[in-house]
């Protein structure tokens, strides 16, 4: 099989770029493209340094460690050794994720063209694999970051309610919405929106407005994607209580709006911030 240096300097330079623009979206750096190219030029270099033995201990794992180094210094200029080992950790999964995809799909479309000699993956395949590849895992360590950032996001803002009525208690979890800032246009006190299926559970929810149930009721407008004029039943409980992280609130200065639909898998519950920084 006939390998060209050249072929496999360009397809180095392009997956050297690819992983290390990666690396840096994920810490949203602020890059510069001539960075970015110096240093996958040299990881390049190092690959047909590599293919030809040309200095065997360059091969090593203790060089390829300093060359990753020195490929992360030299695209992003970086100030200090934390800051430094956090992009070489970064660099090395998004190697693993884009090589993976490469080499994956190289297997599958050419296996016969594909080997590895002295370390380096050379055959002779199209560049549009190597483009292909590297977008592929990009997509994939994009969204794979995204939805996890979404979900510490999430495990931060969840908090958990106890919400007393007529001497009953129910609990659930709850989620911190900043934008709700409902409150009951009488009182003025803020909004809990829990869902109706909860409520079910200690007080007759399908009777509030027909039935002796001693409880003082409220109508509360809202507005909501796709339902601008809405209106919630809304209670006097005796008390809510929300844990969050390490603080613990209890006020009786709240009404309950009661939803009648499935506010999310995760929570069963919509609190604003006014009830959790104390200004009720």
């Amino acid at each position: 099989m006939t390998i060209y240096l050249d072929i496999i300097f360009l397809e180095n330079t392009l997956m050297n770029y690819i992983i290390l623009y990666a690396t840096g979206f994920i810490q949203k750096i602020k890059m510069k493209n001539l960075r970015l190219i110096f240093s996958s030029i040299i990881g390049a270099i190092y690959a047909i340094v590599a293919y030809l033995n040309i200095i065997p201990i360059y091969s090593g794992i203790f060089m390829k460690i300093l060359l990753s180094s020195i490929m992360i210094y030299v695209a992003f200029n970086n100030q200090n050794i934390k800051q430094m080992l956090k992009n070489l950790l970064l660099f090395y999964l998004a190697s693993f994720v884009i090589g993976g995809c490469a080499l994956a799909m190289l297997y599958m479309i050419s296996p016969q063209n594909v080997s590895f000699q002295n370390g380096v993956l050379v055959g002779t395949y199209p560049m549009k694999i190597t483009l292909i590849a590297g977008a592929v895992g990009f997509l994939i360590i994009q969204y794979s970051f995204s939805l996890n950032k979404r979900q510490m996001k999430m495990k931060d803002l969840l908090c958990d309610i106890e919400v007393a009525v007529n001497n009953n208690k129910v609990k659930m979890k709850g989620y911190i919405d900043s934008g709700n800032t409902l409150k009951d246009p009488l009182s003025k006190k803020p909004v809990i929106i829990v869902e109706k299926n909860i409520m079910k559970q200690i007080i007759d929810v399908d009777n509030l407005m027909g039935g002796d149930n001693n409880l003082m009721l409220r109508l509360i407008p809202f507005k909501s994607i796709g339902k601008q004029n809405g209106m919630l039943v809304g209670i006097k409980p005796q008390y809510v209580k929300v844990k969050y992280n390490e603080n613990s609130v209890k006020t009786s200065d709240a009404i309950v709006g009661i939803y009648d639909k499935k506010i999310s898998k995760n929570y069963s519950a919509l609190i604003g911030l006014e009830i959790l920084e104390g200004k009720v």
